[in-house]
């Protein structure tokens, strides 16, 4: 009995180890589409993105995750862009958040291309490995999520963040504004993943 016990185990290790390959490489593959329109934006507006203040960026986060909670309810959709370009829409907007939270705000537009490259990949890295982590506590539970809880939770996450920004930074006992960016982006690449699979 042990002995099968021991067996079941591992194999249940070596699919999870599995499953984590794949979402690393799934993981990669969203942010690769993400950074791409980064990017391109980048070439055609520059950096203006740097003189928004982090609230104005959390209420663009908002703003797109209203809409997706709105196509996710309503019957009939009037804009012809669906759920992928908005998350998309957030994550982006998550990692300049975390930039700026990093350099601060200009006046004026300040970055290269090569430079936002960067500072967009080390926040990627950062986040990912905190996906990682919470991966292997939590078993991947967030593949038995619907993408409609998802968007609830970032949510849950946009309101901590303007209630945070409210108090001007302050907090007692919760996480700080760049956890609950992490966290959006990494609900966010979630979403899309659950949704490329459907």
């Amino acid at each position: 009995m042990n002995f099968k016990h021991s067996l079941e185990n591992r194999k249940n290790q070596k699919m999870s180890s599995l499953q984590m390959q794949d979402t690393s490489k799934q993981y990669d593959a969203v942010i690769d589409n993400c950074k791409s329109l980064f990017l391109k934006k980048m070439s055609d507006y520059g950096s203006a993105w740097r003189i928004l203040r982090l609230t104005s960026l959390t209420d663009q986060i908002f703003i797109k995750a209203q809409r997706i909670r709105g196509l996710q309810q309503n019957d009939v959709q009037k804009v012809d862009e669906g759920q992928e370009s908005e998350f998309i829409g957030i994550i982006n907007y998550c990692i300049m958040a975390l930039i700026q939270l990093e350099k601060g705000v200009v006046e004026q537009p300040d970055m290269t291309t090569e430079e936002a490259t960067t500072l967009y990949e080390k926040h990627v890295g950062i986040t990912k490995k905190l996906m990682e982590d919470k991966n292997h506590d939590y078993g991947e539970a967030w593949r038995d999520m619907r993408v409609s809880s998802l968007t609830d939770l970032i949510l849950q996450k946009l309101l901590r963040v303007k209630q945070i920004e409210d108090n001007k930074g302050v907090t007692l006992v919760s996480e700080g504004i760049d956890a609950n960016y992490q966290d959006m982006i990494n609900y966010a690449v979630f979403a899309l993943i659950l949704l490329s699979e459907n």
